[in-house]
């Protein structure tokens, strides 16, 4: 029994200092970037962060979800010449990306007992546009779609 209630405590201090430190990134990190930005720093710490990007040259940049989430729309920016990097993190968080069914979608990401999917077929031209997304998931998802860019409800 007085093993169990050591064990007990010592997780207990593992999952304060972790929020703990959740909190303190959240305060001192944060998020940088809106619809036209070609460079984007995401940080979903204990809250969500959506975006839709128009960006002309987007580059990547960084997304990181800890205890939260987000939500980015790339169906309606243009990739930079030579494409762009995303680094992502997910820690007992997730993030939903979407980009158009013409982007060509590179992965280099490690998940620890998380999930990570690409879906959607890479189009056959070559020379597609290609966002690479890098980084990890531990206790959290990362999920990258194709889709069709959605109407615009803006008059035109």
């Amino acid at each position: 029994m007085r093993g169990i209630g050591k064990l007990g405590l010592l997780l207990l201090g593992f999952w304060g200092g972790f929020m703990a430190a959740a909190a303190a990134v959240k305060r001192v990190l944060p998020s940088r970037g809106d619809s036209e930005s070609d460079e984007v720093a995401l940080m979903a710490v204990f809250d969500g962060q959506e975006l839709r990007s128009e960006a002309k040259a987007f580059r990547g940049g960084s997304m990181l979800a800890w205890y939260g989430g987000i939500d980015a729309d790339l169906r309606d920016a243009q990739l930079a010449p030579g494409g762009a990097r995303l680094s992502v993190g997910a820690l007992f968080g997730g993030v939903s990306i979407r980009v158009p069914s013409g982007w060509r979608v590179e992965k280099s990401m490690r998940a620890v007992a998380g999930g990570v999917e690409v879906s959607g077929e890479d189009p056959e031209d070559p020379d597609a546009p290609t966002l690479v997304v890098d980084g990890y998931a531990l206790c959290g998802g990362v999920a990258v779609s194709r889709k069709q860019p959605e109407p615009s409800a803006r008059p035109g």
